[in-house]
């Protein structure tokens, strides 16, 4: 909890610059946030990193994305080669990146570019069976709280990479909140309306092997893929370790989902970049009570949400720490 005398400081330093109260309005709160984060007054994000975790999905081979597992794989040397938008809006921001194979089907991808923390070559087809046993799940979960952990920068955005997965979140989002899957299926990757139907069916028929709700370890353990697993670790360390946490698109609120029902507390760090065009976004920022900073009818992942949200994190801590007060400024105030 932060203490009844931070927060009246807070609410007295950003009143009391020189604007009509209430003027920057979601900057306000975002610059509030920060502070409440950095226990500062003098908010500081001068430093981000973006880590994209990668994996495949066994379910990918039923027919539930509009493109084959292959592309996991050939987007990973993609991300190592600079080429992706993830990276173009990286470099544009100055972002550092880094990129973790978490379980790209196939053989190890050999490169010191890529970092490892490889659990298996892809999860089972979750429709049929778990997507990965309890030890797996426990692994994921550990080796993305260590790469949290890590670093001195002041933001964090995670972002993904794996054929499938938007299937994998609608079906964990959908167990968690104890809702309909159909209710949370869109056309990830870019399914026409026939690729969406079958998609849903799909989906339906894997929601079915299990009750209607589950913890987030299970439904982890039953549909997740070792990317997503791997994030929502990542997000409790970085939290953890007094990180900014700079939430991307649907499958990265699907994570963070998992996160702030395993590691309570997490989610004040927790920033929504933007609204995704996935149909099933919309519906975990709300039950997340969560309104993101962005709504630009994106639906990539990647971290690219996060990515264009980062200059709003930075304008809003120097907004507080740096802007002129109206006794500092020597201008009047209201009367």
């Amino acid at each position: 909890m932060v203490p009844e005398e931070f927060q009246t400081s807070l609410k007295r330093a950003i009143d009391s610059k020189t604007k009509p109260v209430g003027s920057l309005g979601r900057i306000e709160t975002l610059a509030a946030q920060l502070a409440m984060i950095q226990n500062s007054l003098k908010p500081v994000a001068e430093r981000c990193q973006l880590t994209i975790f990668a994996a495949d999905h066994g379910m990918a081979r039923a027919g539930v994305s509009a493109y084959p597992q292959d592309v996991t794989r050939q987007m990973v040397a993609n991300f190592l080669a600079g080429g992706a938008a993830a990276n173009v809006f990286s470099k544009t921001l100055g972002v550092e990146v880094q990129v973790v194979d978490c379980g790209v089907a196939g053989d190890p991808i050999e490169t010191a570019a890529l970092r490892s923390c490889r659990i298996a070559a892809g999860t089972a087809n979750a429709i049929e069976r778990p997507a990965m046993n309890a030890h797996q799940c426990a692994s994921a979960l550990a080796n993305g709280r260590q790469i949290g952990l890590e670093g001195r920068h002041h933001a964090a955005c995670f972002g993904e990479m794996g054929i499938g997965n938007t299937s994998s979140a609608s079906l964990i989002a959908a167990k968690i909140l104890g809702e309909p899957v159909d209710e949370l299926v869109g056309r990830g990757t870019g399914l026409e309306a026939d690729g969406v139907r079958r998609k849903r069916t799909l989906l339906e028929s894997a929601a079915s092997r299990t009750p209607a709700q589950l913890t987030p370890v299970e439904a982890l353990t039953e549909y997740g893929g070792f990317e997503i697993a791997t994030m929502a670790g990542a997000m409790t360390g970085a939290a953890e370790s007094g990180k900014i946490v700079i939430v991307d698109g649907f499958i990265a609120t699907a994570a963070a989902l998992c996160a702030r029902k395993i590691f309570p507390g997490c989610e004040r760090n927790f920033v929504y970049a933007h609204r995704s065009a996935e149909a099933g976004h919309k519906r975990l920022l709300d039950a997340l009570n969560a309104t993101p900073l962005l709504d630009l009818d994106m639906r990539l992942g990647e971290g690219t949400g996060a990515l264009l949200a980062w200059p709003l994190v930075q304008a809003a801590a120097a907004m507080l720490r740096d802007m002129a007060s109206f006794d500092s400024a020597g201008v009047s105030g209201p009367a």
